[in-house]
């Protein structure tokens, strides 16, 4: 009788776990970076194909790809799909070397090691173990390693738009041996005040954006703070919001003409990205009623979208992808799992809403330590992820394909 292939760690060592891991870490991939995912899409391309699993490079925007991979199944089950952006976010003041990918107290440090190159290395693992045990799932189990999603998501908009699609799909965000089938919509939008610049001796021949600016956001707080603490979904959490950025004027010496708030939108099922904009155009509505010197507009913030708006994530705690990711992570840590409703915004949502994939989040790694001054992720954590994912495959790619 041939071995099961749920018995992963038969064909990997806890080594070659961590040098890919180190690996990937030490490849820059930030939207600094020249070329920014470039290189790290050509690593991993070339090092699935060293290992002979089918990999495609697909250009996205300019140099910067996509890596599809793909292990074929023999057509008697569900096909699966492992999704992780490539890139991360700035190195900003970390205290640690954020490309050496040190090695301290059982933990692989620097940026992109828990959000989330550790969970492109198990992925990666995953398949590379498929073709050592010779296990041949029933559906195809397909990588997709993407661009931008601590961006405009370019590269699962790509995805989205194209002819791949799976029965189910996980994203890999870290999640700390909990998983997410909810998380909440996310739009980032920007509030232009206009006012009337003038000398600041004579203030009164201007109008003063910043101050205009101050009372905006004291209505919001006065209006529509209230509404969103009754805001609540069971698999997603509340609604909420935050003021990020403000800028605004020229000098010290001349009234502000001009004010931009930036704010940042958290929102659930039921709401949408009209919806929730509607509510502070109905505030610069009233405010513009009390005061016909209030002059001001909101709109998606340019630099945080493509084409596809970021909704809540929400699938069906009744889908097979779920019941198999949650045995997944029971047969490893040997207690039941919860459900997370902490995890931010996620490509996720993306694959559920316009390609009507259910997907679940589940990841290595805990999610509190990505973008810090310390990311890192545990080796524990790693070997851990890759017995969870190579269980997923088994439970879901041997369900028979729906009819």
């Amino acid at each position: 009788m041939e071995q099961p292939f749920f018995l992963p760690r038969d064909y990997f060592t806890t080594e070659e776990l961590v040098d890919l891991t180190q690996s990937l870490i030490r490849i820059p991939s930030h939207k600094d970076t020249p070329g920014q995912e470039r290189d790290i899409a050509h690593f991993i391309h070339h090092f699935l194909q060293k290992h002979h699993i089918e990999s495609v490079l697909h250009p996205v925007i300019d140099e910067r790809s996509n890596v599809i991979a793909r292990v074929m199944g023999n057509g008697t089950g569900r096909s699966l799909m492992f999704n992780g952006h490539t890139d991360t976010v700035l190195p900003y003041n970390m205290t640690v070397d954020p490309y050496a990918a040190e090695i301290k107290n059982g933990c692989i440090y620097g940026r992109g090691s828990v959000d989330m190159k550790g969970a492109l290395a198990c992925f990666m693992m995953t398949l590379i173990m498929m073709r050592r045990s010779g296990f041949v799932p029933g559906g195809d189990v397909i990588f997709t390693g993407v661009i931008g999603e601590e961006g405009k998501s370019e590269g699962t908009e790509y995805v989205v738009k194209s002819d791949i699609r799976a029965d189910a799909a996980v994203v890999g965000e870290p999640s700390d041996y909990e998983y997410a089938v909810g998380h909440r919509g996310l739009e980032w939008f920007d509030v232009i005040i206009r006012g009337k610049a003038s000398h600041s001796g004579r203030p009164d021949k201007g109008v003063n954006a910043i101050e205009h600016a101050m009372t905006f956001i004291q209505r919001v707080k006065q209006d529509l703070y209230p509404i969103l603490k009754e805001k609540y979904d069971e698999y997603t959490g509340e609604s909420v919001m935050n003021f990020g950025t403000i800028t605004g004027g020229t000098e010290q010496s001349t009234v502000a003409d001009r004010c931009v708030i930036r704010l940042d939108r958290r929102y659930i099922p039921g709401e949408t990205k009209d919806s929730v904009m509607a509510e502070y155009q109905e505030i610069i509505d009233r405010l513009q009623a009390e005061d016909n010197t209030f002059k001001a507009e909101i709109r998606v913030t340019p630099e945080s979208l493509l084409e596809l708006y970021h909704p809540p994530l929400i699938t069906s705690v009744n889908e097979p992808i779920v019941s198999a990711v949650r045995e997944s992570i029971r047969d490893v840590i040997h207690r039941e799992p919860t459900i997370t409703r902490g995890i931010g915004w996620s490509d996720a949502a993306l694959l559920k809403t316009y390609a009507n994939i259910p997907t679940v989040v589940f990841g290595p790694g805990d999610l509190s330590l990505a973008h810090t001054e310390e990311e890192h992720i545990a080796i524990d954590d790693l070997v851990n992820g890759v017995d969870i994912y190579a269980r997923l495959v088994q439970h879901f790619t041997t369900l028979p394909p729906e009819e």
